[in-house]
């Protein structure tokens, strides 16, 4: 076999020094520190780089000797498809994924897909090469943030679980935001109130929920904007009566079963108060289907602010889920450490739509 026939060899940052003649931190900087090299001796490292088939150094090697992995870790308590299908969970990510774009950080996503075994979840939180932790609306009782703990790097929780030690909060709040909405309901005249729901267990469970055992549930987003109602229908005593209906699924197919199903349930309802724009739209799609006209014979409202609910004109809480998601990413990457503990709460608005007007007849 010929010279020029025989397979060319892998080439190396070592190899490609050592043809150039230059040290290996030159040709390291030319890749990661190019401020520290002249154009020409960067562009000529470049060069030799390509004609010798070398890509750069190894991310693999570079994170293990600098012991950082550039890696933002996302652990979602919902399956995959569902963030890419949920508006607000669409622009969170989005708003995670700016804040690496700007530090120059990768994003992997860790889907927990609902399981709640303690093992398999140390198990993938533990094999994701990343420096700290997003959790983006977690059970208090989830196994992969309590994973995420255990492995003792930065950890930034939004919106739920609150009240943790040694972890920075980013979120709204809900319970404050919903009551500024329930106000409303309850000034329009409105006392039989529905609350439709997202899920308020780990279970998936669809159907009537009471109210204590709603405002005893461990998914605290949805716990505390039930309280928000609660507390203001609370000032007018036994005139209020609410009904819980809660859907393990989040959708616009589910929140109309879920509308069909809580009429159904009481049907002297003359408001439904969804704890999410998706919910709302589709208690929205159920009663153009079933002829209930929405505001005279029903009233609807959401909460989230998403560009649906805004092209639906319905009344809502507005949050800045995307803005949320940025911070979010951005106090993660400026931690120096595990175990800081602070909470950073973002405004709300109220949004009165065309969605909301009093009972056609007063309860």
């Amino acid at each position: 076999m010929s010279r020029s026939s025989r397979p060319r060899r892998r080439a190396t940052l070592a190899t490609l020094a050592a043809e150039l003649k230059v040290s290996r931190t030159t040709v390291s900087n030319a890749y990661n520190r190019p401020d520290q090299l002249s154009p020409e001796l960067r562009n000529r490292v470049l060069a030799a780089a390509k004609e010798m088939g070398y890509s750069g150094p190894d991310p693999v090697a570079r994170s293990l000797r600098m012991r950082r992995a550039d890696t933002v870790g996302l652990l979602l308590d919902q399956p995959l498809n569902y963030t890419f299908r949920d508006p607000a969970a669409v622009d969170f990510v989005a708003g995670v994924a700016d804040a690496c774009d700007a530090a120059g950080r990768s994003l992997l996503i860790v889907p927990t897909g609902g399981s709640r075994d303690a093992q398999a979840a140390a198990e993938v939180v533990n094999r994701a090469s990343v420096d700290g932790f997003v959790a983006y609306s977690v059970s208090g009782d989830n196994p992969y943030l309590a994973a995420a703990l255990e492995r003792h790097v930065p950890v930034v929780v939004c919106d739920q679980p609150t009240g943790l030690e040694g972890v920075v909060l980013v979120g709204i709040d809900d319970r404050a935001a919903m009551a500024s909405l329930a106000k409303h309901v309850l000034a329009a005249g409105h006392r039989q109130i529905g609350i439709m729901t997202m899920r308020l267990t780990t279970d998936f469970r669809d159907g009537v929920v009471p109210l204590d055992e709603a405002l005893d549930s461990t998914f605290s987003v949805q716990r505390d904007r039930i309280q928000g109602i609660a507390d203001v229908a609370s000032d007018y005593g036994d005139e209020v009566s609410i009904t819980v209906m809660q859907t393990g699924s989040h959708n616009r197919e589910s929140g109309a079963a879920a509308a069909r199903s809580i009429m159904e349930v009481a049907p002297n309802i003359t408001v439904l108060v969804c704890t999410s724009d998706v919910l709302a739209l589709g208690a929205m799609t159920w009663a153009a289907g079933a002829g209930v006209s929405v505001p005279s014979d029903l009233s609807i409202t959401g909460f989230d602010g998403t560009r649906d609910a805004q092209r639906a004109d319905l009344t809502t809480v507005v949050q800045p889920s995307e803005l949320k998601g940025k911070r979010a990413g951005e106090i993660l990457m400026s931690l120096p450490a595990a175990h800081s503990s602070r909470s950073e709460y973002l405004d709300t608005t109220l949004r009165q739509g065309s969605t909301l007007a009093p009972p056609r007849r007063r309860p």
